[in-house]
């Protein structure tokens, strides 16, 4: 009779055999991402397990390993020194026993003792409804090298969901944390009659867990299940990330197919309710779901998210692969509500700098030297007495592609439309955005097939994935009246994910 560990092993082993039989191929896909983290091959979802270990920051993923396709689920596994130089690692999880046998679900990771701690919802469907049809359990991986993981015996640490109005099979993604004495995690969850909410629960040795309450609950539109639940301090507050599922579209609002945000507040741990404001988005693009967070050694609040959608077409799963992570970004509070800006570490990545300074545009205006399929763009634009004025990204003359960011000064509003970005699906999003004395600033990082754009030092953020062609290069600015750009900087980014190499 094999040992859990070597059936563990097996499986593991067996899903990295596929995934590095396709990683060759994949990455000579024109959309392959340069330095973004993806799978060497095959699907990937949420980021799980997001964390500082020895030294080095370790991030996990859901991953399919056998189709471009969500199947049952692995943990992928990629680290690095400095969010920006990433190396895959081996698969650290694989759906090995009766409790997970269909699939390792979201969850954390915590470090005890010197060991990686990873606490993941073990997923078993009961039927043929995914929806319906499931039992879900808390379970235990360590690792004592951060690399090779073995689940623990006591396994699953929390077999049920507690008494009360809480859905007895939609119970996941632990997210788990220290503070004090005490080991806390959140999980999401939804109540009997399908509205989203928190769960509470601690432990001291994360083996035996207390529920202490439900957290947080929906009120009005926030939707029938809280995914993926992230609980941290920052300044002085807690603040609960959580991806709401079934949220109702309000005007400019809410047209992703799922959410993901945040509310700010506080907690107290001894009833486990957190007292807390209104919901806020953390992005508004098309693509961005389940985010996930980690503070490093100096303090910083870093966070990733899954740079796609749910029900979206991914015209690279034809290339077989599917799914990326966004570049991490650092979050910080302004007025009330939280800001996200890139990590300094992507500067590292900067090649061929080209810069422009003071530079008029009334009509369209390409820039020699402005160009490219991978990079990064900085301008600090004049609005004058323009109504509207932008840029064109990834542009085909031949084509007519364009990925088209649009400032709308009397709506307030700036508008992304992908209408005309290429294969996939279209679509556009508006979010309300100032002018700082007359003044936009726009920070965007563009890769192969994505586009991030930080508005205002990252007051905004909008995240889409494009899929333009080969020949779509090009950057246009426009302005319907004369509009001043006051500096311009764009470098080209070099290649960040190095393959996967994997010896058993």
């Amino acid at each position: 009779m094999k040992t859990l560990r070597n059936q563990h092993q097996e499986k593991i082993s067996k899903a990295m055999e596929s995934v590095l039989n396709e990683q060759e191929s994949v990455d000579q896909n024109h959309w392959r991402l340069q330095y973004h983290v993806s799978t060497p091959a095959y699907w990937m979802n949420d980021p799980n397990g997001f964390s500082f270990y020895k030294g080095e920051y370790h991030l996990f993923y859901q991953h399919h390993p056998y189709s471009p396709k969500w199947g049952p689920m692995y943990w992928g596994h990629i680290k690095s020194k400095d969010l920006t130089y990433w190396k895959h690692l081996p698969i650290a999880l694989a759906p090995s026993e009766e409790y997970d046998q269909d699939g390792c679900f979201s969850g954390s990771a915590v470090e005890k003792d010197g060991k990686l701690y990873a606490m993941y919802t073990g997923n078993v469907w009961t039927g043929d409804n995914y929806d319906t049809d499931l039992r879900q359990v808390q379970c235990l991986a360590v690792s004592e090298d951060g690399v090779h993981f073995n689940k623990v015996p006591q396994n699953p640490v929390i077999n049920s969901v507690p008494e009360g109005d809480i859905h007895p099979h939609h119970f996941r993604d632990p997210k788990v944390w220290k503070k004090d004495d005490y080991y806390y995690c959140v999980l999401g969850s939804r109540t009997k009659d399908h509205e989203g909410q928190v769960l509470l629960y601690r432990s001291r040795d994360l083996m035996k867990w207390e529920f202490i309450n439900v957290m947080a609950k929906s009120q009005g539109n926030l939707g029938f299940m809280w995914e993926c639940p992230d609980l941290f301090s920052l300044e002085g507050q807690e603040v609960l990330l959580m991806s709401p599922q079934g949220v109702k579209s309000e005007g400019d609002l809410y047209h992703n197919l799922h959410q993901a945000g945040y509310v700010k507040g506080k907690l107290d741990y001894q009833t486990g309710l957190l007292n807390h404001g209104g919901f806020q988005l953390l992005d508004y693009g098309l693509d961005f779901y389940a985010p996930q967070t980690t503070e490093d050694e100096h303090g910083r609040r870093i966070m990733v998210a899954w740079m796609a959608m749910w029900e979206s077409s991914m015209p690279e799963q034809k290339h077989n692969w599917a799914g990326a992570m966004t570049i991490p970004r650092e979050l910080s509070t302004k007025r009330g509500n939280i800001i996200s800006k890139p990590i300094q570490e992507l500067k590292q990545l900067r090649q061929h700098h080209v810069q422009y300074e003071n530079i008029t545009v009334n009509g369209e205006q390409e820039l020699a030297g402005i160009s490219g399929d991978c990079y990064e763009l900085e301008v600090k634009i004049n609005a004058k007495a323009a109504s509207q004025f932008g840029i064109k990204l990834r542009t085909d003359h031949d084509t007519h592609q364009e990925t088209l960011l649009t400032y709308d000064r009397l709506e307030s509003l700036f508008i992304f439309n992908r209408d005309k970005s290429g294969e996939g699906d279209g679509g556009i999003r508006k979010v309300h955005v100032g002018l700082n004395n007359n003044y936009l600033h726009l920070h965007l990082f563009v890769d192969k097939s994505s586009i991030e754009v930080f508005i205002n030092g990252g007051e905004k953020v909008i995240t889409s994935r494009i899929y333009p062609g080969d020949n779509a290069t090009g950057i246009c600015f426009f302005a319907d009246q004369e509009i001043e750009l006051i500096t311009l900087n764009k470098w080209n980014l070099s290649k960040g994910v190095s393959p996967l190499i994997f010896k058993g």
